[in-house]
């Protein structure tokens, strides 16, 4: 994968993406992730990768100061057009090389984010990097199953499934462990297909340094 091929796959991707993604499991899923949520009034939330703004709704009318990022033009349009009259930020990006000075938010939400950006570890440092000291970042993605080996099946389809804008074979902990001295992990859970699809939770250390 790369910025380019992402920017043209994602403006494809961007007509239909919600009657896959925005609906079904994946909505049921985003539903459980995002409720009862560690975020005070008056907090400075990030969305990495918002995409179509799926996860938006979870986070309106309560109170947020909400920045959202994309690198695709054609899904972020696709976002402000389904929330055209609310405060939210939305700014076009690349989640590799953000353009936010450090410490910037209290919470970061990264779904579907990690298996599509070319470097997952880049973006997970940025994530980090942009997020305040005691804050929180969330993560939904899908990723090998913990204590468990890409399969031969997953083998085969991987490059098939990277052509068409994501990764089936990225593990978390080979993530996670450039960067895991910056943060404590407080929840890994298994949301959907059999722990595939996880959710991350973890909070940035008081001192990295």
């Amino acid at each position: 994968m790369n910025n380019s091929w992402n920017r043209l796959i994602y403006k494809c991707w961007s007509p239909i993406y919600d009657r896959f993604f925005n609906s079904g499991i994946f909505l049921k899923a985003r539903k459980e992730i995002f409720n009862d949520l560690p975020i005070e009034k008056g907090s400075k939330v990030l969305f990495v990768g918002v995409g179509t703004g799926a996860d938006l709704p979870f986070f309106l009318d309560k109170g947020y100061n909400i920045t959202a990022i994309d690198y695709s033009a054609d899904m972020l349009k696709v976002a402000k057009e389904k929330y055209p009259d609310t405060a939210v930020n939305f700014l076009e990006m690349d989640a590799q090389r953000m353009e936010f000075p450090d410490e910037s938010f209290d919470f970061i939400v990264a779904s579907l984010i990690l298996s599509v950006v070319p470097n997952p570890v880049k973006t997970l440092n940025e994530i980090v990097r942009v997020l305040k000291k005691n804050g929180h970042f969330l993560i939904f993605d899908k990723f090998v199953p913990r204590n468990k080996k890409v399969t031969r099946k997953q083998r085969i389809l991987r490059p098939i499934v990277i052509f068409l804008g994501t990764d089936i074979g990225l593990d978390f902990y080979n993530v996670h462990k450039i960067v895991e001295n910056q943060y404590k992990l407080i929840q890994d859970k298994n949301v959907m297909m059999k722990g595939m699809y996880r959710k991350i939770v973890a909070i940035k250390k008081g001192n990295t340094r």
